[in-house]
């Protein structure tokens, strides 16, 4: 006996084309586009995901995954020492195995080094992992900025689509509070 199929049919000549989804099954009658933001999200993700890796290895820095690359990104914002716990928040990543993963494997590459501060361990850039980063925004100004043509309304529109991604970062986070309390 064969599996219903729980994807909707295709459209019929002349009628609105189905959203474009990853999960036909989750579409919902009530947000449609909700199933489409997700699949932006994915393939986005996925892409920028290799974005940080390739313009890492460009700038040196081979062998990364995509969390090193952002861990060390982070590790030298603003030039101050961050502690685990601060990383974990700032980053959203509730697993801080995985961000401790990348901070010993970016010590070990001697681009980040840990210190002693009390009873916390903070973490800083080194100045090798500084010019890793460097060379980084060097190549991202060159392949990716440039390659946007920004002008003033393409850049209010990024601006725009940030502010849309935190608030539906809150949205997700409350929805899996509630659906890990069921």
């Amino acid at each position: 006996m064969a599996k219903k199929s729980i994807a909707p049919e295709p459209a019929a000549e002349g009628a609105v084309a189905p959203p474009i989804v990853s999960s036909a099954h989750l579409v919902s009658p009530r947000s449609a586009e909700m199933s489409e933001f997700e699949f932006g999200l994915i393939v986005a993700n996925n892409a920028f995901h290799r974005w940080v890796v390739h313009c890492m290895s460009a700038a040196g820095l081979k062998d990364l995954m995509p969390l090193d690359v952002l861990v060390l990104h982070h590790v030298t914002h603003r030039a101050r020492n961050k502690r685990l716990a601060d990383i974990c928040f700032i980053m959203n990543v509730e697993d801080t195995h995985l961000i401790n993963y990348s901070l010993k494997k970016l010590q070990n590459l001697g681009v980040v080094v840990s210190s002693k501060s009390g009873k916390d361990v903070t973490y800083a850039s080194t100045d090798l992992g500084l010019d890793y980063v460097n060379r980084y925004r060097e190549i991202r100004e060159s392949c990716l900025i440039n390659a946007l043509n920004t002008n003033d309304g393409l850049n209010r529109d990024i601006g725009e689509l940030a502010r849309l991604l935190r608030l539906l970062s809150g949205i997700y986070d409350q929805a899996a509070r509630s659906a890990a309390s069921l």
